[in-house]
């Protein structure tokens, strides 16, 4: 199962990168759980432009990621990866000002996962909160996209083979 982190796994506060800042969404334990209880992996996708754009570092997230990590992992939940993208074709800086495929909608992220954990992506999940999120589960074939309602989504029922209210929903499509 391939999840975007800011929307699905926490609530997206724009650009959180201090742990002070994040919030996870309750019932995504529950809905890992049942994941892992079903043999997937959890692989976590999320672009990160706010490296790019110079707002935190890489190390920052990094931080960050291995606390969340730490706090799965007291919940008996285990992220196999994390694979992020801190470039942007537009607002980056520096090294970051770049057009990238790891920056959904395109696919890197999700091509490399599947190469270094041997995934079967047409029997694979992808969840998201963005209409990118969902596009580059389809520019992938990823078997089965899910949409979580959120800011971005408003009018994109369609999109995605499930479009729900809440990360909980994600239990009744696995």
């Amino acid at each position: 199962m391939f999840l975007d982190r800011d929307g699905v796994i926490n609530y997206d506060k724009k650009y959180v990168y201090r742990i002070d800042d994040f919030e996870f969404r309750p019932e995504i334990f529950e809905v890992l759980h049942k994941a892992q209880s079903l043999n997937y992996l959890s692989i976590i996708v999320t672009n990160q432009a706010g490296i790019g754009r110079g707002y935190y570092s890489e190390n920052d997230f990094q931080i960050l990621n291995d606390w969340m990590k730490r706090e799965f992992a007291k919940k008996g939940i285990r992220i196999q990866a994390v694979y992020f993208c801190p470039y942007h074709p537009e607002h980056g800086i520096g090294k970051y000002k770049k057009d990238s495929n790891f920056r959904k909608p395109g696919t890197g992220m999700i091509l490399q996962a599947a190469k270094e954990y041997d995934l079967d992506l047409k029997n694979s999940v992808l969840v998201g909160d963005k209409p990118s999120d969902i596009e580059a589960g389809r520019n992938a074939a990823i078997g089965k996209t899910i949409l979580v309602k959120s800011d971005y989504t408003i009018n994109a029922n369609g999109l995605a083979d499930h479009f729900i209210d809440s990360p909980i929903e994600i239990c009744n499509f696995l």
